[in-house]
């Protein structure tokens, strides 16, 4: 069990050397309490295209990053917390098997394994670790969560006006809410989504509408959420996915390897 790993030497030892492949780009992972549940390649869906990510399963944070030499180095360290995580399978459809979604209230994302069977281990192991973590903490599970990014390639033209064709010149863009690819002219209008930022952030038009409705229904209510109208396209709002940037990788595994090189706790 996970907890009669806590204080190994073992456990230990395997979190120095997950510090140690992030280098001076990642956060310190050794806290007490901390377990390193397991480890793997998974295929994440990014903006662009899909693309391999070391991920490694804590008893309390999920921690991914870029592949820069296969189990020696890393970089782009994500580091998320599993009390806000959610998992959703994901219905194989053409060359995309055996995924599933890691939704939070920030940021919401596909991975895909090998094998249905890494896909069951990973899903299993994570729900667990989110399930002792909550029982411990008596929190709740979160409710509200990030919309998942439509992948710039499953849309050619604006999936809101239907009319503008993307181009070098007519960039696409997401919108925070729904995750749609829209135009800048349907696009054009920030609100301000706490879970995501602390500065309002580019949505499409329907959503832009839902949510002002929304505000002014509840508005004596909830005086958190507040919008603000920009035109132009000028701030993109963090609009560039930083986990989508091409990596010069070297020795990136063809197949994946979950819960092998680290078989601990729920892993075994």
């Amino acid at each position: 069990m996970v907890d009669r790993l806590v204080n190994s030497e073992a456990n230990a030892r395997r979190i120095a050397m997950v510090e140690s492949c992030f280098g001076s780009s990642g956060q310190p992972l050794g806290v007490p309490g901390r377990v390193l549940v397991g480890e793997g390649v998974l295929t994440k869906m990014c903006r662009k295209k899909p693309k391999a990510r070391q991920f490694f399963l804590f008893n309390d944070i999920l921690v991914y990053g870029n592949i820069v030499i296969n189990k020696k180095k890393y970089n782009k360290q994500h580091i998320i917390p599993l009390e806000e995580v959610k998992l959703e399978s994901l219905e194989d459809d053409g060359q995309y098997r055996n995924g599933w979604l890691i939704r939070t209230a920030s940021k919401s994302f596909a991975v895909y394994a090998a094998t249905s069977t890494e896909k069951q281990e990973w899903m299993a192991h994570i729900n667990k670790c989110i399930e002792d973590l909550l029982r411990k903490s008596g929190k709740k599970a979160a409710e509200e969560h990030a919309a998942v990014w439509v992948p710039d390639g499953e849309a050619p033209f604006c999936m809101h006006c239907k009319k503008t064709q993307f181009t070098l010149i007519n960039r696409r863009h997401h919108c925070r809410k729904c995750g749609a690819v829209v135009c800048g002219p349907c696009s054009n209008k920030r609100f301000l989504l706490p879970n995501q930022s602390s500065k309002p952030l580019r949505v499409c038009l329907h959503c832009y509408d839902t949510l002002t409705m929304a505000k002014n229904q509840n508005s004596n209510n909830d005086s958190s959420i507040k919008e603000r109208d920009r035109g132009g396209n000028a701030d993109t709002s963090g609009e560039e996915d930083s986990d989508d940037d091409d990596e010069n990788a070297k020795g990136q595994p063809d197949s994946h390897d979950l819960f092998q090189s680290h078989c601990l706790g729920y892993a075994c």
